[in-house]
C-alpha cells in the first residue's frame, strides 16, 4: 500500500482536570448523645415481642377451643342423631284424642279436642301449600344446615331495634328449628312432671340462652337424621292452626272441608298465614283478617317465584272461603250438653279419636239463632242485656236444636238452656190439669174462680190471686188454663192431691226440686228450660216420659261398632192417652184464644203454655205441633225483673218465629188432640163452693168414679 505521507498523532488520553479539595471545615465540637434516645430501639422490641407473645397465646386458646367446641358439638349432634325415632313416630304428637260429632244426617258439624287430620307428607300435599309455608317460614330451607345464622342475626338486630331483649319478639327460626320446638327437643309429655299439657307446652316454648343452644344442637341432629322433606313431613303434620286443628291436614278439613292435597293458592295462603298466631288469624274468629295475611302470604309467594303474576291475581281475586260447617259454627252449646252424655274418658278426657253421632239437626239450629236474632234486632231495644235460650226437639225427646244465649257462635259458654235453674211460672201449670185430667176430669169440668185462703202448715195462711186481681166465677178447666187463671189452678192442685201434682211432673222428666204447698201449682219450683220441654213432649206423645236425649252412638273412629248407644229418648206412661189429648186440647186453646195469641201458627196447629214468674224475672212459652216441641226462656241472668215482659210477649213471638222457620216446608199435620164434645147437661163441679173440705173430697171422689166408669 502507498503512503500518503500523513502520519496518524498518537491517541492520547486527555488529561483529566484536578480536583480542588476543598478546605476542611473546623471540626465541630462533638455533641453529647442521650442516652435515651438509643434505649428506645430495645423497648419497641419488648412490646412487640409481648403483643406476639400474647397473640399466639390467644390464637392458639381461641383454636383448641375452637376445635374442642367443635368435637363437641360434633359428638353432641351425632349422639343426638343416633337418639331420634324413625319419621312415623314425630307425625301425631298429641297426648290426647279428639271428639268429632256428626248430626243427624251423618255429617260433622263441631269438633271437640285437638283435630289430627291423618298423616300427611310433603310430596302428598298440594304444591301450594308447601310453597306457601316455605315462603312464609324459610325461604332458604332446603340451602341451610338447620340453622340461619343471617336469620338469627337479622332478628336479634330487629328484636334491639324495637326496644325488646335479643330473644325476646323474632326468633330467626328456621322451619327445622320450629320442627325441634314441636317435638319439644324430643321431651316427652310427663303427668307426673307438669300440671297440665299447657303447663307442658310453655315449656317447650322458653327462649331461654341455653334452651336455644340446645333447639340449636337438636335442629342439627334432625337435619344428620332426616331429610329436607322428612322434617317438613313433620312440621306440616305437628304445627298448630287454631280451632283446635292440629297440622296442615286436620285444618284443610277443619276450614275448607276439604284435604290438604286439594287445596288451591288462596286456601293454602290462608293455611300458611296462620302459622304466625293460630287464633288471630282462624278464619272462624275473622274471615276477613285471615284474608289479609294470606294476601300478604301470596304476594311472598309471587316474589320468591312460586306463583305468576296471572296466579296471583287469580288467587287475590277468588279468595278463601270457609266450609259451610266451618262458617256456622252451629251447635256449640248442643255440642257442649252433648259431651256430657258420654263418660269422660270416652269425651273430654279421651286418649282415643272418637266419632259422636247426635240428633243435631243444623237447618233446625238456624232457624232458632235467626228467629232469636230477628226478635232481638226487631222489639228489644238497643243495649239490652236481656238473655234468651231455645231448645227444639221432636216428641220422642231427641233434641234438634239448642240455643243458650244471645251469643250463638261459642264453646263452652254457659248454657241457659241446660245450666239455669229458674221459676217456671205459669208454664208449670199443664202438670196441674194433667193430674185432673189423668183422674178422670173433662176439659169442660168446672171450678170456681173466687177468693180463697189455705193455711199451710208453717207458713200461715196462703191467698193466691189471679195477674189481674179480677176473679171470674164458675170456669172450665180449659177456660181456666187458657187465661192462666191462679186461682182455679190452685183449688184443682188441692184437690187433686199436691203429692199427685208433684209425682206426675216428677215422672214427666222434671227432676229438680219441687216446692211444699199450693204455690208449686203456680211454679214456684225451679227447672231448666231443657227439663220444661222435655216435659211438653211426653203430653205431645201420649202420655210417656221422655228423657231428652242428644247421642245417638259412641264409636272410636274408624271402627264401626259403637261403644254406647242412645242415652235417653221415651220412657214409662205417665198419664192416660186420654188424658193427654184432652191436655193437648186445652193447651190448644191457649194458643188459639187465650194468653198465647201471639204464638199462634197460621196453617198449622200449636199447643202451648206461657209462663210468667213474680216480678217478671223469668218469661217463659213451651209448646208444640204435631212435628216438634220446643220451648223459650228469657230473662237477666243475675235475676233483674223484666221491664213489661211476660210470657206472651216476647217469648211467645220467639217462639213463634222459631217454628215458622223449623216448619217450612213441612205439610201441616194435625195435634193428636181430644176436642170435648158439647156438654149435653151443666157440668158437674170438682170443687164446689161453701161445702167443707171433706164434703168436697167426697164428691170429687165419687166425679172420678163416675169418669172412670164412663170411659
Amino acid at each position: 500500500m502507498s503512503s500518503t505521507g500523513r502520519r496518524k498523532p498518537p491517541l492520547v488520553a486527555d488529561r483529566r482536570p484536578k480536583k480542588r479539595r476543598k478546605p476542611a471545615k473546623p471540626a465541630k465540637p462533638a455533641r453529647r448523645t442521650r442516652t435515651p434516645r438509643r434505649a428506645a430501639k430495645p423497648r419497641r422490641g419488648v412490646v412487640r415481642r409481648l403483643f406476639g407473645w400474647a397473640w399466639r397465646l390467644v390464637w392458639g386458646v381461641t383454636l383448641r377451643a375452637g376445635l374442642a367446641v367443635a368435637l363437641i358439638l360434633g359428638l353432641s349432634v351425632a349422639y343426638m342423631s343416633t337418639t331420634l325415632p324413625p319419621i312415623s313416630a314425630q307425625l301425631d304428637g298429641r297426648t290426647r284424642g279428639s271428639v268429632t260429632m256428626l248430626d243427624r244426617n251423618g255429617e260433622v258439624f263441631a269438633w271437640r279436642g285437638e283435630q289430627f287430620g291423618g298423616q300427611i307428607t310433603a310430596d302428598t300435599v298440594a304444591p301450594v301449600l308447601k310453597h306457601a309455608v316455605i315462603a312464609t317460614e324459610d325461604k332458604r330451607f332446603y340451602r341451610h344446615f338447620g340453622l340461619s345464622p343471617r336469620g338469627i342475626a337479622s332478628a336479634i338486630s330487629i328484636n334491639l331495634s324495637e326496644g325488646r331483649g335479643p330473644l325476646s319478639g323474632h326468633g330467626g327460626s328456621t322451619i327445622t328449628q320450629q320442627t325441634a320446638k314441636l317435638l319439644c327437643l324430643g321431651v316427652l309429655y310427663d303427668p307426673d312432671k307438669w300440671k297440665n299439657e299447657a303447663e307442658y307446652e310453655a315449656d317447650c316454648r322458653r327462649t331461654t340462652l341455653w334452651r336455644k343452644a340446645k333447639e340449636a344442637v337438636y335442629a342439627m341432629a334432625m337435619e344428620v337424621k332426616y331429610s329436607k322433606n322428612e322434617i317438613l313431613t313433620i312440621y306440616l303434620n305437628r304445627a298448630y292452626l287454631g280451632a283446635g286443628a292440629r297440622g296442615f291436614e286436620a285444618a284443610a278439613q277443619r276450614y275448607f272441608g276439604k284435604s290438604a292435597n286439594q287445596v288451591d293458592a288462596a286456601e293454602a295462603a290462608m293455611l300458611a298465614g296462620l302459622l304466625k298466631a293460630p287464633t288471630t288469624y282462624a278464619p272462624t274468629n275473622n274471615l276477613q283478617r285471615s284474608r289479609d295475611r294470606a294476601n300478604l302470604i301470596l304476594g311472598l309467594m309471587e316474589d320468591q317465584g312460586y306463583l305468576t303474576q296471572a296466579e296471583l291475581e287469580t288467587a287475590r281475586a277468588t279468595p278463601a272461603e270457609l266450609s259451610e260447617a266451618a262458617e256456622a259454627r252451629a251447635g256449640g252449646y248442643f255440642a257442649d250438653w252433648v259431651m256430657g252424655m258420654g263418660p269422660d274418658f270416652l269425651t273430654r278426657d279421651t286418649t282415643e279419636d272418637v266419632v259422636l253421632r247426635t240428633t243435631f239437626d243444623p237447618a233446625l239450629q238456624r232457624s232458632a239463632e235467626e228467629a232469636l236474632k230477628h226478635i232481638f234486632e226487631t222489639r228489644v231495644k238497643e243495649g239490652s242485656k236481656a238473655q234468651a235460650a231455645i231448645v227444639v226437639m221432636s216428641a220422642d225427646g231427641a233434641v234438634r236444636a239448642m240455643v243458650g244465649g244471645r251469643k250463638t257462635k261459642t264453646e263452652g259458654a254457659f248454657n241457659r238452656a241446660t245450666m239455669a235453674l229458674r221459676q217456671t211460672g205459669s208454664s208449670f201449670k199443664p202438670f196441674v190439669y194433667a193430674a185432673a185430667l189423668d183422674l178422670g176430669f173433662t176439659p169442660d169440668a168446672t171450678v170456681v174462680d173466687e177468693p180463697v185462703t189455705f193455711n199451710v202448715p208453717g207458713s200461715g195462711p196462703y191467698s193466691p190471686r189471679n195477674y189481674d186481681r179480677q176473679f171470674r166465677g164458675r170456669v172450665t178447666l180449659t177456660d181456666a188454663l187458657r187465661h192462666s187463671l191462679n186461682v182455679p189452678t190452685v183449688r184443682v192442685a188441692d184437690s187433686v192431691g199436691l203429692e199427685n201434682v208433684r209425682k206426675i211432673a216428677a215422672d214427666f222428666g222434671i227432676e229438680s226440686d219441687l216446692a211444699a204447698g199450693p204455690a208449686m201449682a203456680l211454679g214456684a219450683s225451679e227447672s231448666t228450660l231443657l227439663e220444661m220441654t222435655g216435659a211438653y213432649a211426653g203430653v205431645l206423645n201420649g202420655g210417656s216420659s221422655v228423657a231428652p236425649y242428644g247421642l245417638v252412638d259412641l264409636r272410636l273412629k274408624g271402627d264401626g261398632t259403637p261403644l254406647m248407644g242412645q242415652s235417653g229418648g221415651m220412657g214409662e206412661r205417665v198419664i192416660s192417652e186420654r188424658a193427654a189429648r184432652s191436655l193437648t186440647y186445652m193447651m190448644y186453646r191457649v194458643i188459639e184464644d187465650g194468653t198465647g195469641r201471639r204464638a199462634k201458627l197460621e196453617g198449622r196447629q200449636a199447643a202451648g203454655k206461657t209462663g210468667t214468674t213474680s216480678a217478671a224475672r223469668d218469661a217463659w212459652f213451651i209448646g208444640f205441633t204435631a212435628d216438634y216441641v220446643a220451648g223459650v226462656w228469657m230473662g237477666y241472668d243475675d235475676n233483674t225483673p223484666l221491664s213489661g215482659v211476660t210470657g206472651s210477649s216476647l217469648p211467645a213471638e220467639i217462639w213463634r218465629e222459631t217454628m215458622i222457620r223449623v216448619h217450612r216446608g213441612l205439610p201441616a199435620h194435625p195435634l193428636p188432640m181430644l176436642v170435648p164434645e158439647p156438654p149435653r147437661a151443666p157440668a158437674r163441679d170438682p170443687v164446689p163452693r161453701q161445702r167443707s173440705r171433706d164434703h168436697e173430697a167426697e164428691n170429687i171422689l165419687n166425679q172420678v168414679l163416675r169418669n172412670l166408669l164412663g170411659r
